[in-house]
């Protein structure tokens, strides 16, 4: 596979000097003051070192477990990856998955971009048009002062070229550009192949940009595996081979056409469509986007993820959930209700609400089952025990959905290690 991206492993390294204070959700006070790095030689304990909830934790052997089962899933299907980054907005978290063989990191905005380059990430994608031209005169700074910074972006229309091209004027360094491909219902891409070609050619006429492939993001187009969603998604990838072949004689690079299309939920049949052959000549670069593989989850992705709880790729082992709330039960009006100190503020809603799993009292964790949340306010959750025997003073461990607006939620997370309780980790994120 092609080299992977880099980062700036001292910038990463840095992240262990920062004080833990009352800026950071959960964190014991008996750490406040000191530095990750000091935090972590205490071996902290979840539930006996001063945590305080709601508090959602990661689970550290799941996302070595996860990334390794995708590296070598890629690797069996020769697909290159560019996850996307805003799934987590973590920098030690994109460490790991370049030291796992990424090829990049996707990005989905100019903030987000920039505290990318904070961190030296060295090959990006930005999975839309770049056309603010405050934006346009940062990047061309940023590709002029690091000529080992690859950037990419997309295009689909001829007016994001012009606006590009006008915003860029005088830049050292071409930009690689993407025609974006889209379809009817979906989110942004050209939706006709005339629209394509004409902005394949207008990125062929700029001289700041530089046509390099095509892209796409199949997501939206079905929300779940079944018969139907799955055809929507075979229609769109068939579509964009059907693009890339169109524009083949207008790309700058022969010698490399990067096919990128990104999703967590359908990246079994991204990869069925961008490695089949490809006409003579056109030599293709398959490049998946998928991010939210990272953590996986306990909702949209466990029951969607070609590699989730009814997997449809034989021989790879399935995603594992790295994702977990812990809340106390506070009150109990009613003998089939119970609040939960967790809410809107603090829990992902957006694809599902979040699964009761675990019941912890007396020192003990046992499973749970049965219960249900039927609601957030924000920041209390309606648990239904339905029997399930819940008190005021317990805590309760819950599954997530979508982790994607999870991590925009929580400035520091603790990872903990197989027994569950002991921190051996502490992940920054910045939204």
């Amino acid at each position: 596979m092609a080299e992977p991206a880099s980062m700036d492993r001292d910038a990463v390294d840095r992240l262990r000097q920062e004080r833990i204070d009352w800026r950071f959700k959960g964190m014991p006070d008996a750490l406040f003051g000191r530095t990750v790095a000091e935090a972590l030689a205490t071996n902290p304990k979840l539930f006996t070192d001063g945590f305080v909830g709601p508090l959602v934790v990661l689970d550290n052997d799941a996302i070595d477990h996860n990334l390794a089962t995708m590296r070598r899933w890629c690797e069996s299907r020769g697909l290159a990856l560019s996850p996307h980054g805003k799934t987590t907005m973590a920098p030690q978290l994109f460490q790991r998955q370049l030291d796992a063989g990424c090829w990049a990191i996707t990005t989905a905005n100019a903030s987000q971009l920039r505290v990318y380059r904070a961190f030296g990430v060295s090959r990006i994608l930005l999975a839309n048009q770049l056309v603010d031209p405050n934006a346009l005169r940062w990047l061309a700074a940023e590709l002029a002062a690091d000529p080992d910074f690859e950037f990419f972006c997309w295009a689909d229309s001829v007016r994001a070229v012009e606006l590009m091209t006008e915003g860029l004027r005088g830049a050292q360094r071409q930009v690689n550009v993407f025609v974006e491909v889209g379809a009817p219902g979906g989110r942004t891409g050209a939706r006709t192949p005339e629209t394509a070609e004409a902005v394949a050619g207008a990125i062929v006429a700029s001289p700041v940009l530089k046509l390099v492939g095509t892209a796409g993001w199949e997501g939206s187009l079905a929300h779940e595996a079944s018969a139907e969603g799955l055809k929507a998604i075979d229609d769109f990838l068939t579509q964009i081979r059907a693009v890339t072949v169109q524009l083949a004689g207008k790309f700058e690079d022969r010698d490399r056409v990067i096919v990128t299309v990104g999703g967590s939920a359908y990246f079994d049949h991204v990869a069925d469509a961008l490695t089949q052959p490809w006409p003579e000549g056109l030599n293709v670069f398959p490049l998946l986007r998928s991010g939210a593989y990272v953590t996986h989850d306990d909702g949209f992705y466990r029951e969607n993820s070609p590699l989730g709880a009814h997997s449809r790729i034989e021989g790879t082992p399935s995603l594992r959930s790295a994702l977990r709330a812990w809340a106390q039960v506070t009150s109990k009006p009613e003998d089939n209700l119970a609040l939960l100190t967790i809410g809107k503020r603090d829990a992902s809603f957006d694809e599902g609400l979040p699964e009761p799993q675990l019941i912890r009292r007396d020192g003990t964790t046992r499973p749970l089952t049965g219960a249900e949340i039927v609601s957030l306010n924000d920041q209390h959750a309606y648990l239904v025990p339905n029997g399930a025997g819940v008190q005021v003073g317990d805590w309760i461990g819950l599954g997530l959905s979508h982790p994607c607006t999870v991590f925009d939620k929580w400035q520091l997370l603790p990872a903990v290690g197989a027994d569950g309780e002991t921190v051996v980790d502490f992940i920054r994120t910045y939204f």
